[in-house]
Protein backbone atom coordinates (compact mmCIF):
# COMPACT_ATOMS: atom_id res chain seq x y z
CA UNK A 1 0.00 0.00 0.00
CA UNK A 2 1.31 3.52 -1.12
CA UNK A 3 1.38 6.00 1.93
CA UNK A 4 1.85 9.30 0.02
CA UNK A 5 3.58 11.40 -3.05
CA UNK A 6 6.57 13.04 -2.89
CA UNK A 7 7.05 16.17 -5.34
CA UNK A 8 10.88 16.79 -6.60
CA UNK A 9 11.24 20.25 -7.55
CA UNK A 10 13.44 22.68 -8.21
CA UNK A 11 15.14 25.41 -10.91
CA UNK A 12 16.50 24.03 -13.86
CA UNK A 13 19.70 21.85 -14.02
CA UNK A 14 19.93 20.79 -10.56
CA UNK A 15 20.19 17.39 -10.79
CA UNK A 16 16.24 16.86 -9.36
CA UNK A 17 15.79 13.62 -12.63
CA UNK A 18 19.14 12.16 -11.25
CA UNK A 19 17.80 12.46 -7.43
CA UNK A 20 14.45 10.93 -8.82
CA UNK A 21 15.90 8.29 -10.62
CA UNK A 22 18.38 6.90 -7.72
CA UNK A 23 15.07 7.00 -5.47
CA UNK A 24 13.32 4.69 -7.66
CA UNK A 25 16.07 2.85 -8.17
CA UNK A 26 16.41 2.88 -12.02
CA UNK A 27 16.97 5.18 -14.55
CA UNK A 28 13.65 6.23 -15.88
CA UNK A 29 13.96 10.18 -16.39
CA UNK A 30 15.80 11.80 -18.90
CA UNK A 31 19.38 13.07 -17.50
CA UNK A 32 21.21 15.94 -19.84
CA UNK A 33 23.41 18.52 -18.94
CA UNK A 34 21.12 20.62 -20.63
CA UNK A 35 18.49 23.08 -19.07
CA UNK A 36 15.04 22.23 -19.34
CA UNK A 37 15.41 18.28 -20.73
CA UNK A 38 11.95 17.82 -18.07
CA UNK A 39 9.11 19.22 -19.05
CA UNK A 40 6.29 16.82 -18.20
CA UNK A 41 5.98 15.60 -14.87
CA UNK A 42 7.12 11.68 -14.80
CA UNK A 43 6.05 9.22 -11.66
CA UNK A 44 7.85 6.40 -10.17
CA UNK A 45 7.42 3.96 -6.76
CA UNK A 46 9.81 3.94 -4.19
CA UNK A 47 10.19 1.29 -1.31
CA UNK A 48 12.43 1.77 1.72
CA UNK A 49 12.09 0.62 5.04
CA UNK A 50 8.93 -1.25 4.51
CA UNK A 51 6.69 1.92 3.58
CA UNK A 52 6.30 2.75 0.03
CA UNK A 53 5.14 5.80 -1.85
CA UNK A 54 4.50 7.63 -5.50
CA UNK A 55 7.14 10.03 -6.28
CA UNK A 56 6.81 12.73 -8.83
CA UNK A 57 9.76 14.70 -10.79
CA UNK A 58 9.00 18.01 -12.41
CA UNK A 59 10.36 20.83 -14.68
CA UNK A 60 12.77 23.40 -13.93
CA UNK A 61 11.05 26.52 -12.71
CA UNK A 62 12.93 29.88 -13.84
CA UNK A 63 12.27 33.70 -14.21
CA UNK A 64 13.40 33.54 -17.56
CA UNK A 65 10.74 33.13 -19.81
CA UNK A 66 11.74 30.21 -22.04
CA UNK A 67 9.64 27.98 -24.16
CA UNK A 68 7.31 25.71 -22.58
CA UNK A 69 8.38 27.58 -18.75
CA UNK A 70 4.02 28.67 -18.47
CA UNK A 71 3.03 25.14 -18.96
CA UNK A 72 5.96 23.78 -16.76
CA UNK A 73 4.84 26.00 -13.84
CA UNK A 74 1.80 24.80 -14.09
CA UNK A 75 2.46 21.28 -13.82
CA UNK A 76 4.87 21.76 -10.86
CA UNK A 77 2.08 23.40 -8.85
CA UNK A 78 -0.48 20.92 -9.23
CA UNK A 79 2.46 18.65 -8.63
CA UNK A 80 2.53 20.48 -5.40
CA UNK A 81 -0.93 20.81 -4.31
CA UNK A 82 -1.42 17.28 -4.70
CA UNK A 83 1.85 16.05 -3.26
CA UNK A 84 2.15 15.23 0.76
CA UNK A 85 5.71 15.87 0.97
CA UNK A 86 7.97 18.75 -1.34
CA UNK A 87 11.67 17.83 -2.20
CA UNK A 88 13.06 20.94 -2.91
CA UNK A 89 16.60 20.18 -4.88
CA UNK A 90 19.41 22.87 -4.96
CA UNK A 91 22.75 23.27 -6.66
CA UNK A 92 25.82 23.95 -4.42
CA UNK A 93 27.86 24.96 -7.19
CA UNK A 94 25.38 27.55 -8.03
CA UNK A 95 24.14 28.64 -4.51
CA UNK A 96 21.27 30.72 -4.37
CA UNK A 97 19.59 31.25 -7.80
CA UNK A 98 16.78 34.08 -8.32
CA UNK A 99 15.21 30.45 -10.25
CA UNK A 100 15.62 29.22 -6.44
CA UNK A 101 14.29 31.94 -4.99
CA UNK A 102 11.12 32.01 -6.95
CA UNK A 103 10.50 28.54 -6.34
CA UNK A 104 10.97 28.91 -2.54
CA UNK A 105 8.42 32.11 -2.63
CA UNK A 106 5.92 29.03 -4.40
CA UNK A 107 6.43 26.98 -1.25
CA UNK A 108 5.67 29.53 1.31
CA UNK A 109 2.74 29.81 0.27
CA UNK A 110 1.61 25.72 1.20
CA UNK A 111 1.16 24.11 4.42
CA UNK A 112 3.08 21.00 4.06
CA UNK A 113 6.56 19.30 4.71
CA UNK A 114 9.40 20.52 2.20
CA UNK A 115 12.67 18.88 2.80
CA UNK A 116 15.58 21.47 1.34
CA UNK A 117 18.01 19.62 -0.66
CA UNK A 118 21.50 21.27 -1.84
CA UNK A 119 23.01 18.55 -4.96
CA UNK A 120 26.13 17.94 -5.84
CA UNK A 121 28.14 17.61 -2.58
CA UNK A 122 30.43 14.77 -4.49
CA UNK A 123 32.83 15.39 -1.03
CA UNK A 124 32.55 16.00 2.03
CA UNK A 125 34.87 18.86 1.93
CA UNK A 126 31.66 20.24 0.48
CA UNK A 127 29.60 20.50 3.22
CA UNK A 128 30.00 23.66 4.44
CA UNK A 129 28.36 24.77 1.02
CA UNK A 130 24.91 24.08 2.67
CA UNK A 131 25.18 27.19 4.89
CA UNK A 132 24.45 29.48 2.69
CA UNK A 133 20.84 27.76 1.90
CA UNK A 134 19.87 28.10 5.36
CA UNK A 135 18.30 31.41 4.05
CA UNK A 136 15.76 30.14 1.88
CA UNK A 137 13.81 29.85 5.32
CA UNK A 138 12.66 26.98 4.16
CA UNK A 139 14.80 24.73 7.32
CA UNK A 140 17.68 22.53 7.57
CA UNK A 141 19.47 21.92 3.71
CA UNK A 142 20.21 18.33 3.44
CA UNK A 143 23.25 17.60 1.20
CA UNK A 144 23.36 15.26 -1.28
CA UNK A 145 24.80 13.54 -4.38
CA UNK A 146 22.76 12.54 -6.92
CA UNK A 147 25.40 10.84 -9.39
CA UNK A 148 27.14 9.25 -6.46
CA UNK A 149 24.32 8.53 -4.46
CA UNK A 150 25.86 9.98 -1.30
CA UNK A 151 23.43 11.29 1.65
CA UNK A 152 19.86 9.88 -0.67
CA UNK A 153 19.57 7.18 2.41
CA UNK A 154 19.17 10.43 5.08
CA UNK A 155 16.64 11.79 2.47
CA UNK A 156 14.49 8.56 2.28
CA UNK A 157 14.57 8.27 6.41
CA UNK A 158 13.40 12.04 6.28
CA UNK A 159 10.91 11.15 3.70
CA UNK A 160 9.37 8.19 5.46
CA UNK A 161 8.85 10.00 8.71
CA UNK A 162 7.11 12.56 7.43
CA UNK A 163 4.62 10.09 5.70
CA UNK A 164 1.00 10.60 6.46
CA UNK A 165 -0.31 7.26 7.79
CA UNK A 166 -2.46 6.85 4.57
CA UNK A 167 -4.41 3.04 4.69
CA UNK A 168 -7.23 2.40 2.38
CA UNK A 169 -9.16 -0.42 3.79
CA UNK A 170 -10.53 -3.02 1.38
CA UNK A 171 -13.54 -5.15 2.79
CA UNK A 172 -13.95 -8.44 1.26
CA UNK A 173 -17.54 -8.37 1.43
CA UNK A 174 -18.07 -5.04 -0.67
CA UNK A 175 -16.44 -4.84 -4.30
CA UNK A 176 -14.36 -1.95 -4.99
CA UNK A 177 -13.04 -0.75 -8.63
CA UNK A 178 -12.43 2.08 -10.57
CA UNK A 179 -12.56 3.04 -14.30
CA UNK A 180 -9.47 3.81 -15.93
CA UNK A 181 -8.54 4.26 -19.51
CA UNK A 182 -7.94 7.31 -22.15
CA UNK A 183 -10.64 10.43 -22.24
CA UNK A 184 -13.78 9.94 -23.88
CA UNK A 185 -13.72 6.17 -24.23
CA UNK A 186 -16.78 6.14 -22.40
CA UNK A 187 -15.78 5.47 -18.87
CA UNK A 188 -18.41 8.28 -16.87
CA UNK A 189 -21.14 6.45 -19.47
CA UNK A 190 -20.23 2.93 -18.13
CA UNK A 191 -20.59 4.48 -14.63
CA UNK A 192 -24.07 5.91 -15.61
CA UNK A 193 -25.33 2.51 -17.24
CA UNK A 194 -23.57 0.31 -14.28
CA UNK A 195 -25.55 2.74 -11.35
CA UNK A 196 -29.01 2.89 -13.62
CA UNK A 197 -28.89 6.04 -12.88
CA UNK A 198 -27.44 9.55 -14.00
CA UNK A 199 -24.91 10.18 -11.44
CA UNK A 200 -22.15 11.31 -13.33
CA UNK A 201 -21.91 14.10 -15.96
CA UNK A 202 -21.61 12.63 -19.37
CA UNK A 203 -20.60 14.57 -22.43
CA UNK A 204 -18.57 14.50 -25.91
CA UNK A 205 -16.07 17.07 -24.61
CA UNK A 206 -12.44 14.97 -24.04
CA UNK A 207 -11.47 15.31 -20.54
CA UNK A 208 -14.83 16.37 -18.78
CA UNK A 209 -14.22 14.35 -15.37
CA UNK A 210 -11.70 16.13 -13.30
CA UNK A 211 -11.98 14.37 -10.14
CA UNK A 212 -12.36 11.02 -8.77
CA UNK A 213 -16.36 10.25 -7.76
CA UNK A 214 -16.50 7.14 -5.33
CA UNK A 215 -20.00 5.69 -5.45
CA UNK A 216 -21.30 3.08 -3.38
CA UNK A 217 -24.50 1.26 -5.08
CA UNK A 218 -26.02 -2.21 -4.86
CA UNK A 219 -27.06 -4.98 -6.99
CA UNK A 220 -28.67 -8.12 -6.83
CA UNK A 221 -27.57 -8.51 -2.78
CA UNK A 222 -23.79 -7.05 -3.54
CA UNK A 223 -22.50 -3.95 -2.09
CA UNK A 224 -19.89 -2.17 -4.64
CA UNK A 225 -18.20 1.12 -4.88
CA UNK A 226 -17.21 2.42 -8.09
CA UNK A 227 -14.77 5.16 -8.16
CA UNK A 228 -15.01 7.26 -11.48
CA UNK A 229 -11.50 8.80 -12.36
CA UNK A 230 -10.28 11.59 -15.33
CA UNK A 231 -9.30 10.37 -18.62
CA UNK A 232 -5.36 9.79 -19.16
CA UNK A 233 -4.05 11.18 -21.94
CA UNK A 234 -0.74 10.33 -23.81
CA UNK A 235 2.18 12.41 -21.72
CA UNK A 236 4.34 14.41 -23.60
CA UNK A 237 1.55 16.18 -25.79
CA UNK A 238 -0.32 18.16 -23.35
CA UNK A 239 0.33 20.23 -20.85
CA UNK A 240 -3.37 21.33 -19.33
CA UNK A 241 -3.62 21.31 -15.68
CA UNK A 242 -6.84 19.74 -15.90
CA UNK A 243 -5.07 16.60 -17.78
CA UNK A 244 -2.22 16.62 -15.05
CA UNK A 245 -3.86 16.75 -12.00
CA UNK A 246 -6.69 13.83 -13.15
CA UNK A 247 -3.39 11.85 -14.04
CA UNK A 248 -2.57 11.72 -10.53
CA UNK A 249 -6.27 11.26 -9.22
CA UNK A 250 -6.33 8.44 -11.35
CA UNK A 251 -3.31 6.91 -9.61
CA UNK A 252 -5.12 7.38 -6.49
CA UNK A 253 -8.12 5.71 -7.23
CA UNK A 254 -6.04 3.05 -8.13
CA UNK A 255 -4.46 2.88 -5.31
CA UNK A 256 -8.14 2.79 -3.55
CA UNK A 257 -8.98 0.04 -5.48
CA UNK A 258 -9.73 -4.06 -5.60
CA UNK A 259 -10.15 -4.12 -9.28
CA UNK A 260 -9.63 -2.33 -12.11
CA UNK A 261 -11.52 -1.77 -15.36
CA UNK A 262 -9.36 -0.77 -18.20
CA UNK A 263 -11.72 0.91 -21.07
CA UNK A 264 -10.89 0.45 -24.42
CA UNK A 265 -12.91 2.23 -27.32
CA UNK A 266 -13.63 -0.99 -29.57
CA UNK A 267 -13.96 1.75 -32.44
CA UNK A 268 -10.60 3.26 -32.05
CA UNK A 269 -8.90 0.18 -31.18
CA UNK A 270 -5.99 -0.30 -28.85
CA UNK A 271 -3.62 2.90 -28.56
CA UNK A 272 -0.05 2.77 -26.33
CA UNK A 273 -1.20 5.62 -24.22
CA UNK A 274 -3.92 2.44 -22.70
CA UNK A 275 -0.95 0.57 -21.75
CA UNK A 276 0.94 3.19 -19.17
CA UNK A 277 -1.69 3.59 -16.78
CA UNK A 278 -2.61 -0.34 -16.59
CA UNK A 279 1.08 -1.20 -15.59
CA UNK A 280 0.70 0.94 -12.73
CA UNK A 281 -2.06 -0.95 -11.44
CA UNK A 282 -0.22 -4.08 -12.09
CA UNK A 283 2.36 -2.86 -10.18
CA UNK A 284 -0.05 -2.79 -7.20
CA UNK A 285 -0.93 -5.89 -7.79
CA UNK A 286 -4.79 -5.22 -8.64
CA UNK A 287 -6.95 -7.27 -10.13
CA UNK A 288 -7.50 -6.61 -13.82
CA UNK A 289 -10.83 -6.58 -16.30
CA UNK A 290 -10.38 -5.04 -19.34
CA UNK A 291 -13.47 -3.54 -20.72
CA UNK A 292 -14.38 -2.92 -24.63
CA UNK A 293 -16.68 -0.26 -24.82
CA UNK A 294 -18.70 1.30 -27.69
CA UNK A 295 -19.01 -2.27 -29.36
CA UNK A 296 -22.41 -1.52 -30.90
CA UNK A 297 -20.61 0.69 -33.42
CA UNK A 298 -17.86 -1.76 -34.31
CA UNK A 299 -18.55 -3.65 -37.96
CA UNK A 300 -18.74 -6.73 -37.30
CA UNK A 301 -17.93 -9.81 -39.35
CA UNK A 302 -18.28 -13.78 -38.12
CA UNK A 303 -14.95 -13.31 -35.83
CA UNK A 304 -14.57 -10.16 -35.11
CA UNK A 305 -14.58 -10.58 -31.33
CA UNK A 306 -12.54 -13.31 -31.02
CA UNK A 307 -9.86 -11.27 -32.93
CA UNK A 308 -10.43 -8.50 -30.92
CA UNK A 309 -9.35 -10.37 -28.03
CA UNK A 310 -6.49 -12.06 -29.73
CA UNK A 311 -5.13 -8.54 -30.64
CA UNK A 312 -5.50 -7.52 -26.84
CA UNK A 313 -3.72 -10.81 -25.96
CA UNK A 314 -0.96 -10.18 -28.16
CA UNK A 315 -0.92 -6.07 -27.24
CA UNK A 316 -1.34 -7.15 -23.05
CA UNK A 317 0.54 -10.37 -23.05
CA UNK A 318 1.35 -9.20 -19.21
CA UNK A 319 -2.81 -9.41 -18.88
CA UNK A 320 -3.10 -12.79 -20.04
CA UNK A 321 -5.06 -13.74 -17.09
CA UNK A 322 -7.64 -10.96 -17.39
CA UNK A 323 -11.31 -11.69 -18.43
CA UNK A 324 -12.34 -9.36 -21.35
CA UNK A 325 -16.17 -8.00 -21.50
CA UNK A 326 -17.37 -6.34 -25.14
CA UNK A 327 -20.32 -3.89 -24.19
CA UNK A 328 -22.31 -0.82 -25.06
CA UNK A 329 -22.62 2.09 -22.28
CA UNK A 330 -24.92 4.33 -24.33
CA UNK A 331 -26.76 0.94 -25.45
CA UNK A 332 -26.69 -0.50 -22.22
CA UNK A 333 -25.83 -3.48 -24.00
CA UNK A 334 -24.08 -6.59 -22.68
CA UNK A 335 -23.60 -4.75 -19.13
CA UNK A 336 -24.37 -8.01 -16.99
CA UNK A 337 -20.84 -9.53 -18.28
CA UNK A 338 -19.37 -6.53 -16.50
CA UNK A 339 -21.18 -7.93 -13.04
CA UNK A 340 -20.33 -11.30 -13.65
CA UNK A 341 -16.55 -10.71 -14.16
CA UNK A 342 -16.75 -8.25 -10.90
CA UNK A 343 -18.11 -11.44 -9.19
CA UNK A 344 -15.37 -13.67 -10.59
CA UNK A 345 -12.79 -12.07 -10.64
CA UNK A 346 -13.62 -10.29 -6.85
CA UNK A 347 -13.60 -14.26 -5.44
CA UNK A 348 -10.36 -14.81 -6.86
CA UNK A 349 -8.76 -12.08 -5.72
CA UNK A 350 -9.42 -13.39 -2.22
CA UNK A 351 -9.24 -16.42 -2.81
CA UNK A 352 -7.33 -19.10 -0.05
CA UNK A 353 -6.34 -22.18 -0.91
CA UNK A 354 -5.93 -24.80 1.90
CA UNK A 355 -2.31 -25.96 2.20
CA UNK A 356 -2.28 -29.67 1.99
CA UNK A 357 -3.86 -29.24 -1.62
CA UNK A 358 -1.68 -25.97 -2.39
CA UNK A 359 1.56 -28.56 -1.41
CA UNK A 360 0.12 -31.49 -3.61
CA UNK A 361 -0.15 -29.03 -6.74
CA UNK A 362 3.57 -27.96 -6.29
CA UNK A 363 5.10 -31.21 -5.60
CA UNK A 364 2.80 -32.79 -8.48
CA UNK A 365 4.37 -29.90 -10.75
CA UNK A 366 7.90 -30.58 -9.74
CA UNK A 367 7.17 -34.40 -10.83
CA UNK A 368 6.01 -33.15 -13.96
CA UNK A 369 8.69 -30.88 -15.18
CA UNK A 370 12.29 -30.77 -13.19
CA UNK A 371 13.70 -27.35 -12.31
CA UNK A 372 16.50 -26.32 -14.45
CA UNK A 373 20.45 -26.10 -13.45
CA UNK A 374 20.47 -21.99 -12.82
CA UNK A 375 23.06 -20.17 -11.01
CA UNK A 376 25.23 -23.24 -9.88
CA UNK A 377 22.21 -25.09 -9.22
CA UNK A 378 18.81 -26.76 -9.18
CA UNK A 379 16.14 -25.56 -7.57
CA UNK A 380 13.92 -27.56 -4.85
CA UNK A 381 10.75 -26.19 -3.76
CA UNK A 382 10.14 -28.02 -0.15
CA UNK A 383 7.47 -26.65 0.71
CA UNK A 384 4.77 -24.23 -0.14
CA UNK A 385 2.04 -21.87 2.15
CA UNK A 386 -0.15 -18.78 1.50
CA UNK A 387 0.54 -15.94 3.21
CA UNK A 388 -2.16 -13.28 1.92
CA UNK A 389 -4.68 -12.97 -0.23
CA UNK A 390 -5.78 -9.41 -2.22
CA UNK A 391 -3.71 -10.49 -3.73
CA UNK A 392 -3.23 -14.31 -3.21
CA UNK A 393 0.27 -14.62 -1.94
CA UNK A 394 2.52 -17.98 -1.95
CA UNK A 395 5.77 -17.98 0.01
CA UNK A 396 7.64 -20.98 -1.58
CA UNK A 397 10.35 -22.68 0.94
CA UNK A 398 13.79 -23.82 -1.53
CA UNK A 399 16.90 -24.96 -1.07
CA UNK A 400 18.51 -21.46 -2.77
CA UNK A 401 16.46 -18.66 -4.12
CA UNK A 402 19.19 -17.92 -6.44
CA UNK A 403 18.18 -21.20 -8.55
CA UNK A 404 14.86 -19.83 -9.48
CA UNK A 405 14.39 -19.43 -12.72
CA UNK A 406 12.13 -16.73 -14.14
CA UNK A 407 10.68 -19.46 -16.46
CA UNK A 408 10.16 -22.00 -13.68
CA UNK A 409 8.39 -19.79 -11.72
CA UNK A 410 5.95 -18.24 -14.68
CA UNK A 411 5.32 -22.34 -14.67
CA UNK A 412 4.45 -22.82 -11.40
CA UNK A 413 1.92 -19.62 -11.64
CA UNK A 414 0.37 -21.29 -14.58
CA UNK A 415 0.15 -24.64 -12.55
CA UNK A 416 -1.45 -22.22 -9.56
CA UNK A 417 -4.06 -20.73 -12.42
CA UNK A 418 -5.15 -23.97 -14.12
CA UNK A 419 -5.84 -25.90 -10.54
CA UNK A 420 -7.56 -22.83 -8.77
CA UNK A 421 -9.77 -19.92 -9.90
CA UNK A 422 -7.40 -17.06 -10.27
CA UNK A 423 -9.08 -15.79 -13.14
CA UNK A 424 -8.07 -11.60 -13.67
CA UNK A 425 -6.35 -11.56 -10.21
CA UNK A 426 -2.20 -11.31 -9.97
CA UNK A 427 -0.43 -13.62 -7.93
CA UNK A 428 2.65 -13.13 -5.90
CA UNK A 429 5.11 -15.40 -5.55
CA UNK A 430 7.68 -15.28 -2.67
CA UNK A 431 10.57 -16.81 -2.34
CA UNK A 432 12.48 -17.92 1.08
CA UNK A 433 15.56 -19.91 1.51
CA UNK A 434 14.58 -23.20 4.10
CA UNK A 435 16.15 -23.03 7.06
Amino acid sequence: MLNGIVAVVGSPNVGKSTIFNRLIGERHAIVDDQAGITRDRLYGKCEWLGRSFSIIDTGGIEVANRPFQEQIRIQTQIAIDEADIIVFVTDSHLGITADDRLVAKMLYKINKPVILVVNKIDEGIHISDTQEFYKLGLGDPLAVSGVHGIGIGDLLNRIIKLLPDKQYELKSNQITFCLVGRPNVGKSSLVNTLLNEERVIVSDISGTTRDSIDTPFEKDGKNYIVIDTAGLKKRGKIYEAIDKYSAIRALKAIERSEIVLLVIDGDQGIIEQDKHVIEYATELHKAIIIVVNKWDVVDKETNTMSNFTKLIRNEYKFLDYAPVCYVSALKKQRIATVFKALELVHEAYYTRVKTSILNDVIQDAQMMNQTPDFNGGRLKIYYASQVSTAPPTFVLFVNNVNFMHFSYERYIENRLRETFNFEGSPIKILLRNKK
